[in-house]
């Protein structure tokens, strides 16, 4: 799903990206033709403007690509990264603080701007980057900004419209409505997402997120084994459930010990699934002992409990060999 939690430091690792390069490339061979005295300046603005921005220095970039927007309007992509010179310039820590607040109103001033202009280009690198703009967007009525989920809402709505086979916008409108406490909603929108890629593993890993997210470890588990189907030779599709297994049993205090022993043997059956696929599978090794140790805990026959326990000791150490063995060769 998308993660809005750092898009200072994305859009800084995004701005050396070929799409970014692309933009700019088009920006400037398009004003090159122009014979407007202001459309030149234009272009030596943006080109400033682009030099402090790759350098961070969002203060002085705001100021030229502001400068260079005066001079031509129609600069498309100068909208977006202006406002996010204005929203890597935004504290949270100064929230409430009218100049830092300003920053933001300005950033998604800007970024409804960008994402109106952008995506209505009939360049690819334009509707990328408009998509974008709508990505930060979303961010910028986050939590941890204006904690606005009412207008992030229509944002992610629009970004379906464009793409409505991209599950990763179905999970960003999910995530608001469970936020919210609209949880039919959001189990609708993480349905939704499945509909649309059947076949894209991470659609069954987040609806089985929210489902015990929600306590609803049987409709988690079904999630994870619709995944499984999708993936019969990934180790790591079994393991998943095995891990989900071992959790439950280990700390819902409300399972009586058929139901953990259920359990348990449930999660020993996936994780030898996982282990047939990838023998040197670590962690399918340590959540094996980890589960014949729950075993052990409820078993009462004193031999089969000591059993279990050696067997969960061996597979420990075999654990260990593999990563020592795997740490030696990351050094030679």
């Amino acid at each position: 799903m998308m993660n809005y939690g750092h898009k200072g430091g994305a859009m800084r690792a995004f701005w050396g990206s070929p799409a970014v390069t692309a933009v700019v490339a088009l920006s400037v061979s398009a004003m090159v033709g122009c014979s407007s005295v202001n459309v030149v300046k234009a272009r030596r603005d943006f080109k400033a403007a682009n030099q402090a921005y790759a350098q961070q220095d969002y203060k002085q970039s705001a100021a030229l690509y502001e400068q260079t927007l005066q001079e031509d309007p129609k600069l498309a992509q100068a909208y977006f990264f202006l406002a996010n010179c204005y929203d890597n310039q935004y504290k949270p820590s100064h929230k409430g603080e009218p100049a830092n607040d300003e920053l933001l109103d300005k950033a998604v001033k800007n970024y409804n701007l960008a994402a109106e202009k952008l995506s209505a280009s009939d360049k690819e690198e334009d509707k990328k980057l408009g998509k974008l703009a709508l990505e930060y967007l979303v961010a910028a009525y986050g939590a941890d900004k204006l904690n606005d989920p009412a207008k992030a809402e229509p944002v992610v709505q629009k970004m379906i419209q464009l793409e409505p086979n991209e599950p990763s916008n179905y999970f960003a409108l999910a995530k608001i409505y469970e936020d919210a406490g609209a949880y039919p909603e959001a189990e609708q929108m993480f349905l939704k997402a499945k509909e649309v890629k059947p076949n894209d593993a991470a659609v069954y890993l987040q609806l089985a997120g929210y489902y015990n997210r929600q306590g609803e470890f049987s409709k988690t588990i079904d999630a994870l084994e619709q995944r499984a189907a999708k993936e019969p030779n990934n180790p790591e599709a079994f393991q998943t459930i095995a891990g989900y297994y071992w959790d439950e049993s280990s700390k819902d205090a409300r399972l009586t010990g058929a139901q953990k022993l259920d359990y348990i043997h449930k999660g020993l059956e996936a994780v030898d699934k996982a282990l047939q696929l990838k023998p040197d599978y670590v962690e399918a090794l340590t959540f094996k002992g980890l589960l014949l140790r729950l075993q052990a805990n409820l078993e009462k026959d004193p031999g089969k409990q000591q059993s279990l326990i050696k067997e969960a000791d061996q597979l420990r150490d075999k654990a260990n060999d593999l990563r020592k063995q795997k740490a030696a060769g990351a050094t030679n």
